[in-house]
């Protein structure tokens, strides 16, 4: 990269290539998303990316982060974008930025904040008030920040992606429009640009921005409809997929690019992912068809960078094919980072959930079932995440049908007794018999709001509707959030633990402690002989595990510890081991090939 150009004229598309400052420039790029990275390691990552002969970084702005409440944003730390730009230009990249408001990307909901939701005639995706006013909120604090950062202005950002594949979704004619005003208005001035699928190429486009497409395969098809409906202007795939992302109950898919014939036809081209990272906390989505399946919390998406930022063999062949577009020799590969395994954490204290709640926030009571994001918890924003439990009084055994109303996933329980789960397609459980009024207790959590598709206005978790026993809707509840939020883990500590009983009760948490030597090292967290859950390291959410894979091992980065000793607490939902592994290797499970 040249950062010595003038800056007098951007990426501009007047012929078939671009030209940047008006030399011709073609864009190798690749995906990088700060908030699935640790801070910590943005620089090593983007210094690779850099080694392997991309020019060009792309990231996507996630709202729902950046805007947990209403009133409240988050800019610093792990979410400080300007850091991560400004980074980005120290290292010689370009940068495509992809600031939504919608952004797919396999988050929960897209990345759009689930408190647009409470309202519930809320049109996600379109010109519908309620909508357009909470993107121009947060249009009016992100968009300042980035309009130094341009490429005119002496910044990174040589082009603007407007939403994300709108084409596929398409149900309002003047919406990109209103992107493209939101964003001009505020004082972008570089390239705009859409990108699409083959299926939303013609109806994604707006005028002013060039089209750009994405694929897995190339075909000639794609190609053609493309310069029919834009001729005479340079290609962009804007994403090209070195892999794929997996659902929990898949195999890990595994996939080859063909990278090469893209540049011999004189293409730009932007790798999704170079690398993926990972899905922390409670950030990843789910995909509804064929039918709901949430996403794991590894994004590694057998890219060219491992999870963890090891080299690949696919990186090794990209480097050496963009080697062949470069003038300069490439700078040298920055070393690899060590792993380590470290000595099993003993769980040596134990917390039933029941004896948790006392550490919640105060419980909400409702005539009828209310769905997470519609309680009055977390300053009037709702629940965003993790766990809900219904309670109420029953008098009978029977059948309980869930008449579709359980999103996503149930535990029931008739006096704190486990007596089953509602998965995403059971319709009906048996409730034993029992004398006088009993407790039943449902522990509902979100395994991820779906993130691509017609159904975005749809997403409500929790207990979104009634819920029958023997035909009769159940009334008057007691209803606990359990997001399991840092606040809420940092009361956990003063909770009254149990030394770790012999038969310990689930859902329940687990305390052990990992003892680190020196300076901490990236490590693995291994779960052989617990179930389903979430892991948290000092009070940090790593994110879910569930024994039925593809995924068996959660990343935990070296910044997450501290030399010494580290707190592990384990969330688990139905059964434990005494101890959790600490390994050097990943497990992402048995591969298939994309089809």
């Amino acid at each position: 990269v040249k950062l010595n150009l003038s800056r007098k004229e951007g990426l501009s598309v007047n012929s078939s290539q671009f030209t940047l400052s008006g030399e011709p420039f073609r864009i190798i790029g690749g995906s990088l998303h700060y908030f699935r990275v640790p801070k910590a390691y943005w620089k090593d990552r983007m210094l690779k990316m850099k080694a392997c002969g991309i020019n060009t970084l792309t990231t996507y702005v996630p709202w729902s982060l950046h805007q947990p409440e209403r009133g409240v944003f988050h800019f610093h730390k792990q979410l400080d974008l300007e850091a991560y730009l400004n980074l980005a230009a120290d290292v010689g990249l370009w940068v495509i930025l992809r600031p939504g408001p919608y952004v797919c990307s396999e988050l929960d909901l897209g990345g759009l904040p689930s408190w647009l939701l409470r309202d519930e005639n809320m049109k996600l995706r379109t010109t519908y008030p309620g909508f357009t006013d909470a993107v121009n909120t947060f249009y009016d604090k992100l968009v300042p920040k980035m309009v130094p950062l341009q490429f005119k202005k002496g910044g990174p950002i040589i082009a603007v992606q407007l939403e994300n594949e709108y084409g596929s979704y398409a149900v309002d004619n003047n919406y990109m429009d209103f992107v493209k005003q939101a964003l001009l208005s505020r004082g972008i001035s570089e390239l705009l640009l859409t990108s699409d699928n083959h299926e939303g190429l013609k109806d994604g486009g707006v005028n002013g921005a060039l089209r750009t497409i994405n694929l897995q395969k190339l075909k000639n098809e794609d190609m053609m409809l493309l310069h029919f409906l834009q001729p005479k202007k340079p290609v962009m795939v804007m994403e090209y997929w070195t892999g794929w992302y997996d659902g929990w109950g898949d195999l890990h898919h595994v996939f080859p690019p063909e990278v090469r014939e893209i540049l011999r036809q004189g293409m730009s081209i932007n790798l999704y992912m170079f690398h993926g990272g990972t899905n922390f906390g409670f950030t990843s989505g789910a995909v509804e068809s064929p039918s709901y399946k949430p996403i794991i919390t590894s994004y590694d998406y057998d890219a060219p960078l491992t999870e963890d930022g090891d080299y690949t063999p696919k990186y090794h062949l990209l480097r050496d094919l963009f080697s062949r577009y470069h003038s300069e020799k490439l700078p040298e590969m920055p070393v690899i980072r060590w792993k380590e395994g470290y000595e099993a954490a003993i769980m040596y204290q134990h917390l039933s959930l029941w004896d948790s709640l006392p550490f919640l926030e105060k419980p909400f009571k409702s005539q009828t079932p209310v769905n997470m994001e519609n309680l009055p918890v977390n300053n009037g924003n709702g629940q965003l995440y993790g766990y809900t439990l219904y309670e109420t009084m029953i008098s009978s055994g029977g059948s309980l049908k869930s008449g579709n109303s359980i999103r996503d996933r149930a535990i029931v329980f008739v006096d704190k007794s486990f007596i089953g789960v509602f998965q995403f397609k059971t319709e009906e459980l048996a409730v034993p018999d029992g004398k006088g009024e009993r407790t039943l207790s449902l522990l509902v959590e979100n395994c991820g709001r779906v993130h691509y598709g017609k159904t975005l206005d749809l997403q409500r978790k929790g207990l979104i509707r009634d819920i029958f026993l023997n035909n009769k809707p159940l009334r008057d509840f007691t209803i606990y959030s359990l997001d399991l939020n840092p606040a809420f883990i940092d009361r956990l500590y003063r909770a009254p633990w149990k030394a770790l009983p012999l038969a310990p009760s689930f859902p329940g948490f687990s305390l052990g402690r990992l003892f680190v030597d020196g300076y901490p090292s990236d490590t693995y967290v291994k779960l052989p002989g617990w179930s389903k859950g979430v892991v948290f390291i000092n009070g940090q959410n790593l994110g879910r595990y569930w024994h039925i894979g593809p995924q068996q091992a959660l990343y935990l980065p070296g910044p997450f510890l501290n030399g010494g000793i580290n707190e592990v607490l384990v969330f688990e939902e139905h059964e434990a081991d005494l101890k959790v592994l600490f390994e050097d290797s990943p497990d992402l499970g048995m591969t298939v090939d994309i089809q």
